[in-house]
């Protein structure tokens, strides 16, 4: 059995990393000290001097562990990472939906770059811009950057590729260098690049210059329409220049960091500036973290955020001190020296408390007020809905108490092609995305929607009953190991172990029978319910095995039930239909003579549809790489028959 007091006067007088864990073994703070021997000890004496969330956390501490590090500067780099990696649930946490926030990435260390979405960043010589909000963010960005520069969109690589293929439509609608005619160096085409890092750091008065130019020549020349496209591209990059507000009379880079707290939540927004102007925003939200101390806020979001960040600037504007102040200017300041390849490049951290800089720290803190207030009601709204419609509900049905676990399903097909079927799961009233499943029917030729209930419910519960038994071994070991006084937490392992209090089907009383079936076959006992819909494909009421319930008397409930049943819908045909156009991709251009994968790829990736495939005439066909008239013949008069 471990004994934290005997342990304690083992730490080690050494800068370091310490890893809290609780009985089931499970980490839930990791930190960093200048000397590890202090700094743990500070946990585990009088509770009068801890914050609420840290007695919170001592009181669950069952076993802590450490990492002895040369310098703090190692101990400040290891933390960052392990806090990236394990996520514990008392440590500060930046999330998304995909645990890494999107960038855009020049790819510098190819001689013709690329400008593509990513979500990891690596040193390998590429230049990263971001973090973004989200994909479509990116997405919108690049779709401008194509708009405005005449980059390759194809997946060619050169040198390799030039001369083999003639050029496609890009080129000669002006959207495209053709790089792959042979026409372009790499010097020119690296040049263009480096205008799109301007762009995206802000900087659009150079590139106005360069197109005003061009726009020029061209009229000079006669070529009106290529100076009418430089026109909208400069009007384009104006627009854009007028939208990002000059926030600083001094034009150089900063970051501005400021926050907002209530009683159970903490906001931060961070303001990108370059070159003097505001270029974008980010706000994160810290659910539960309302009473952290200011401090230990800002250093933690510091250290999250820019351990992953694609760009230091060269200062740093916060609203509040943080502690190891010298040791994060330090981290940063390598940290900029790397990604600007300087060696004496410099990052500083500032706090100001009167002038513009403090102007600006006082807007943004408003920013991060609004949105927090934003987060609360939306929360607040949410809430009432699915606090309503969860005891209303478990009124209605007769249930002990409000289901906190609530599993609903839904079948989709198409004739007896892409069988699927999905799992929805509400948590407390909230949908918890991660937890949603997919199914493709396996048993079953033709379209049969209630063997297709079953076999789901079937595959469901079998799998639980699986990942338990994997549970039941391991909590054995562990207990062997570590004594009775040890636990497994079982809710964080396994994809199907978390159990539902009831199961919703979109579907009448033929589906709950179905389902009720299975279940008994499985000797599990949970209510299951249909959700009915009337002439008008609206939601309408509950069907169980004895009785029907309508829901029109109750509108938090028929809101909260429809929510659910449109979830399940929508999740299902969402992958019918992925699946159904891969197929219908493939099969339709496959059956033409001569359309081999590489075509057929070609064909979807230049008209987008097959649908635009079809009506495309034989010259449209022949500007799509790879193919000649003969195929474009072919392509023609197949879908003519």
């Amino acid at each position: 059995m471990f004994d934290i007091e005997e342990e304690l006067k083992k730490l080690p007088d050494k800068p370091g990393v310490y890893i809290m864990r609780n009985e089931g073994g499970d980490i839930i703070y990791i930190g960093k000290a200048v000397v590890l021997k202090n700094r743990v000890r500070q946990y585990f004496q009088a509770s009068s001097r801890l914050t609420p969330k840290t007695r919170m956390m001592v009181s669950q501490i069952r076993l802590f562990e450490y990492i002895v590090t040369d310098s703090e500067l190692e101990a400040l780099i290891l933390e960052c990472n392990m806090i990236k990696k394990y996520k514990p649930k008392f440590n500060i946490a930046l999330k998304d939906d995909k645990n890494y926030y999107p960038y855009i990435k020049i790819t510098m260390n190819e001689d013709f770059p690329k400008v593509i979405m990513t979500r990891s960043i690596e040193r390998d010589g590429a230049k990263y811009f971001g973090p973004y909000a989200n994909s479509t963010a990116v997405k919108e960005t690049l779709a401008l950057i194509k708009k405005i520069f005449p980059i390759k969109s194809c997946k060619k690589v050169f040198p390799r590729d030039i001369g083999k293929e003639r050029p496609c439509l890009n080129y000669h609608i002006y959207q495209c260098l053709g790089p792959c005619k042979g026409d372009v160096d790499r010097e020119e085409y690296r040049l263009l690049m480096k205008d799109i890092a301007n762009f995206l750091d802000g900087r659009q008065e150079d590139i106005i210059r360069k197109l005003e130019q061009k726009m020029k020549a061209f009229s000079e020349a006669m070529d009106f329409e290529r100076a009418a496209g430089c026109r909208d591209k400069i009007n384009s990059l104006r627009l854009i220049a007028e939208r990002q507000k000059v926030l600083s009379t001094a034009m150089d880079d900063k970051d501005v960091i400021a926050f907002a707290k209530n009683d159970t939540d903490s906001c931060v927004q961070i303001f990108f500036i370059r070159g003097g102007k505001l270029i974008g925003r980010e706000r994160f939200i810290f659910e539960g973290m309302g009473e952290i101390e200011d401090r230990e806020l800002m250093s933690s979001f510091v250290k999250q955020f820019y351990n992953s960040a694609a760009y230091v600037p060269g200062e740093i504007v916060m609203q509040e001190d943080i502690d190891e102040i010298n040791i994060i200017e330090r981290w940063l300041s390598d940290k900029r020296a790397s990604q600007t390849n300087k060696k004496n490049a410099r990052a500083r951290i500032t706090v100001p408390r009167k002038g513009e800089k403090h102007d600006i720290i006082e807007m943004v803190s408003q920013n991060a007020l609004i949105a927090l207030n934003q987060f609360k009601d939306k929360v607040r709204r949410d809430d009432d809905i699915s606090n309503t419609g969860l005891s209303q509900l478990a009124e209605l049905l007769g249930l002990d108490s409000p289901p906190a676990r609530i599993e609903a399903y839904d079948v989709s097909n198409t004739g007896s092609s892409e069988m699927v079927a999905s799992m929805v799961v509400f948590e407390n009233g909230v949908p918890q995305n991660k937890e949603y499943r997919r199914f493709k029917i396996k048993s079953l030729a033709r379209q049969n929607d209630y063997g297709s209930m079953q076999e789901v419910i079937y595959r469901r519960f079998k799998h639980a009953q699986k990942e338990q038994e994997q549970i039941d071994r391991e909590t054995a070991e562990i207990k062997k190991k570590y004594g009775d006084a040890w636990f497994h937490d079982s809710k964080a392992c396994g994809k199907f172990i978390k159990i539902p209090q009831l199961i919703l089907v979109d579907g009448g009383l033929g589906h709950v029978n179905a389902i009720s079936a299975v279940l008994r076959e499985l000797d599990i006992k949970i209510p299951v319910f249909g959700m009915v819909k009337n002439d008008r494909h609206r939601t309408r009421g509950l069907v169980s095995a004895q009785k029907e319930y309508d829901l029109s008397s109750s509108l938090p409930l028929l809101r909260f039930i429809t929510s659910i049943q449109d979830e399940a819908h929508r999740f299902a045909v969402e992958y019918n239909r992925r699946l159904r156009d891969k197929r219908y991709r493939n099969s339709v251009l496959d059956e033409i003579e001569g359309i081999g994968q590489k075509r057929r790829n070609m064909l979807i990736k230049h008209f987008g549809s097959v649908k635009k495939i079809k009506a495309a005439d034989i010259e449209d066909l022949l500007l799509v790489e790879g193919i000649n008239r003969s195929v474009a013949e072919k392509i023609f008069n197949h879908f003519r028959k």
